[in-house]
């Protein structure tokens, strides 16, 4: 059966095949096919498990056609339609896709060129012809692409691979990185992200950076100066792309201020938006580019030096750029209907911490003591927080112990209350395992020592759909059970979520005043911005968490904030932006 990154990995190669048969033609087809390959790469669930619930649609990105390709993939391990479009491609053409730098077109022309066929052999054959100075006489090539083909190569089977995504915190560090070493140049007045990363994708390929200067070469003597650099891939005379270590690409453009608004909204995307909004356009006589907006019979291409002037152009109040997913975020603008997004100082407390108390948890401790968590969370101005350390061990403890734990701990926090009671609320919460049966990991006696708990699973992770969901419903129906904690369980490239019928836990969490967690945790990002939108539609509350063992681990709330954010969440939707007397109210007597 092919997994999620198996089936991303097919309908990329068949956009590509539709590029070299006729890119302007299939233009459509293409992005249809690389929308619906990061949808299903980025997944919680895989596709097998969609099928078999009948939920494929709920999926981002699979319209009826993909819908009925995918279900005839998975019962017959091909589909003809893709065979019709993949049978003139040469085998050999395929492996040159995963290479950095290399494109549909530059891997199909030395394919063609040198009549590769053989898959298994085909870079080793093409790092041949490029060593014997084959490669530099072909039309469009040149000796420098030469070069770069026997570098990009040698990098790819020393493990960089351009398919290979960062989780969005790393791809972050990188970038600030970067971002803080550019501003120290005078001829630098603007910089930002593009792309996934300034649309905050939970995974991100390479960092793209834009600039807005007067002085183009200045910027590209600077960035090209970087001291972290492994080497400069390429250099012009408004762009440049630098590989630095752990095979990781930093491509920069320089655009004068006057037209960087424009080239700012083009290249952050998503293609999916962008294509909205130029039809969105063309139906009022206008033409978008990375330049800027040009008007029907008109030679004059409008510059703006702001997104915001360029949507205004288009008669849109701004749109986010964690939005731009074609999310029905342009209808919304053009009626100036859009939300206001959840931002990270709306903020005012996290409930999933992990301190260094010695509760002899199922799970790991964390590093920090509470006061040390405490003071940290005051510093962020938080006016409440709580402690959610992992359940004592089942198997190590008999209930009376671990009520026995649960009570000194409950004398610990109420005495960091009356530490810190001018400065911040301290909740005794616990993080409670859900068993395979349900059930969950304490018992009713250690109850009067937490004024709430989260409940997760840490076990069992492939059990089917309907009995998984009952293990849920159960876990959550404990009056002191209000959060579902990292919901899907899915940790992001390692290991995919749990199968669930969110539609009817989300009604249930509504129904009964529970929340769910979106885990700020780099590898988690859990819940995704996907279903917290889907969940939004049940009318469902969320708190957004940490999931911290360590004090600097509380900084994470921003990867937290930026799922939110994707899935148009607004501060009354998020439990811990509320004020103090109002969450505890819903904390304590919903």
């Amino acid at each position: 059966m092919m997994t999620n990154s198996q089936i991303a990995t097919l309908l990329r190669h068949v956009a590509a095949s539709y590029t070299i048969q006729n890119e302007a033609k299939f233009r459509f087809q293409i992005l249809a096919y690389q929308k619906a390959a990061d949808a299903i790469e980025s997944s919680p669930t895989e596709i097998k498990d969609y099928i078999a619930s009948n939920s494929l649609d709920s999926l981002p990105g699979i319209g009826e056609s993909m819908k009925k390709y995918l279900e005839e993939l998975i019962e017959t391990g091909k589909v003809s339609h893709f065979e019709v479009i993949l049978k003139d491609m040469p085998e050999a053409f395929f492996p040159l896709l995963d290479i950095p730098s290399f494109g549909p077109k530059k891997a199909f022309k030395l394919v063609s060129y040198f009549k590769f066929k053989d898959k298994n052999t085909v870079l080793d054959e093409l790092i041949e012809k490029a060593r014997n100075n084959e490669i530099a006489s072909i039309e469009g090539f040149g000796e420098k692409s030469q070069e770069d083909i026997i570098q990009a190569i040698t990098e790819f089977h020393q493990g960089v691979n351009k398919n290979s995504r960062m989780v969005l915190p790393f791809a972050q560090e990188i970038a600030d990185k970067m971002l803080d070493y550019l501003k120290k140049s005078s001829a630098v007045e603007k910089v930002y992200t593009l792309g996934s990363l300034r649309r905050q994708k939970e995974t991100i390929g390479d960092v793209d950076i834009a600039v807005a200067s007067l002085h183009p070469k200045e910027v590209i003597e600077h960035f090209c100066a970087y001291p972290y650099k492994d080497r400069i891939i390429e250099r012009g005379e408004a762009s440049a792309s630098l590989l630095i270590s752990g095979g990781k690409h930093i491509d920069l453009m320089v655009q004068p201020p006057d037209r960087f608004g424009s080239l700012l909204q083009h290249f952050t995307g998503s293609k999916e938006h962008n294509v909205k909004l130029r039809e969105f356009a063309l139906k009022k006589g206008l033409s978008l580019s990375e330049y800027g907006i040009k008007r029907k019979g008109s030679d004059t291409v409008d510059a703006y030096s702001t997104e915001e002037s360029f949507y205004s152009a288009l008669g849109l109040s701004y749109i986010e750029p964690e939005i731009r997913e074609n999310i029905g975020e342009i209808d919304l603008a053009e009626k100036n209907n859009l939300p206001k997004l959840i931002t990270l100082n709306d903020i005012k407390g996290d409930f999933h911490l992990h301190s260094n108390y010695p509760i002899e948890p199922s799970h790991d401790m964390g590093r920090n003591s509470m006061e040390e968590m405490v003071e940290n969370a005051i510093s962020l101005g938080y006016q409440y927080m709580g402690f959610s350390e992992h359940n004592p061990s089942v198997s190590k403890h008999t209930s009376p112990q671990t009520a026995l734990l649960l009570e000194k701990r409950y004398k610990k926090i109420e005495q960091i209350n009356e530490k810190y009671k001018k400065d911040i609320r301290v909740y005794s919460l616990l993080e409670v395992d859900i068993l395979s049966n349900g059930d969950i990991a304490i018992d009713i006696i250690a109850f009067d020592y937490l004024d709430a708990f989260l409940v997760s699973i840490h076990s069992s992770f492939s059990m089917p759909r309907d009995k998984m969901t009952e293990r849920i419903l159960k876990g959550l129906s404990h009056p002191k059970a209000k959060i579902l904690s990292h919901p899907t369980t899915r940790l992001i490239g390692k290991r995919p979520g749990i199968d669930v019928d969110w539609d009817k836990v989300f009604d249930f969490c509504h129904k009964n005043n529970k929340a769910m967690e979106i885990n700020s945790f780099p590898q988690r990002l859990d819940l995704p911005d996907s279903l917290v939108r889907q969940a939004k539609t049940h009318g469902v509350k969320f708190m957004i968490d940490t999931d911290s063992h360590a004090t600097e681990h509380m900084s994470l709330m921003r990867y937290g904030i930026s799922v939110a954010r994707r899935a148009m969440t607004t501060p009354d939707d998020i439990l811990n932006s509320w004020e103090y007397n109002k969450f505890n109210d819903w904390l304590l007597n919903s």
